[in-house]
């Protein structure tokens, strides 16, 4: 049976083993052999990673073809209007070409922890929470899609995959699902 661990990777880690450069990694905090992430998440967002031992899970949850869900809130900088929320959802043109539609709302400020380092807070400039979904996984896609649209993304914490969700971890906290889940 394949192995697969949801693990809530913290700000500043790298979604990989190994850095020659001294920074965290998915090794200072999963003691699991043989286990690969499936999919990345950018070094300065948090949130959910699957991690697993087989090959063919690994390409299914990466694989763009497969189209999983993949859901993120996000701080932005600045309060966005429907209209806004629309383009996002029907694709933006990143690097020429167009990204798959998406799914974007408003909501209220998630309960998540605090940030080490905090996210900075500027008196003028009022922030607010989208909730994104999105099929693809381009390097950098939500942070260059609310750019695009006039919202620079502050926070992005990956909150599911597919049927998979953060659930109760906390960062840094992982759990091995059972083979039938």
């Amino acid at each position: 049976m394949p192995r697969l661990l949801l693990f809530n990777k913290p700000y500043q880690v790298l979604c990989q083993f190994t850095d020659t450069a001294g920074r965290r990694t998915l090794a200072d905090y999963i003691p699991v052999p043989q286990v690969y992430a499936a999919g990345r998440l950018d070094y300065d967002s948090e949130g959910l990673v699957l991690l697993t031992d087989s090959g063919a899970l690994q390409a299914s949850v990466s694989d763009p073809r497969n189209k999983m869900s993949k859901t993120y809130w996000v701080q932005v900088e600045g309060i966005p209007a429907e209209k806004d929320l629309a383009r996002l959802e029907a694709g933006i043109v990143l690097d020429e070409v167009k990204t798959l539609p998406a799914r974007a709302r408003g909501i209220e400020e998630p309960e998540l922890w605090p940030r080490q380092p905090p996210v900075r807070f500027r008196r003028a400039i009022p922030t607010s929470w989208l909730e994104l979904s999105i099929m693809e996984g381009r390097n950098r896609q939500i942070r260059r899609m609310t750019a695009a649209v006039g919202y620079p993304t502050l926070r992005l914490v990956r909150i599911s995959i597919g049927p998979w969700n953060l659930g109760s971890l906390k960062p840094g906290e992982w759990r091995d699902l059972p083979p039938k889940e």
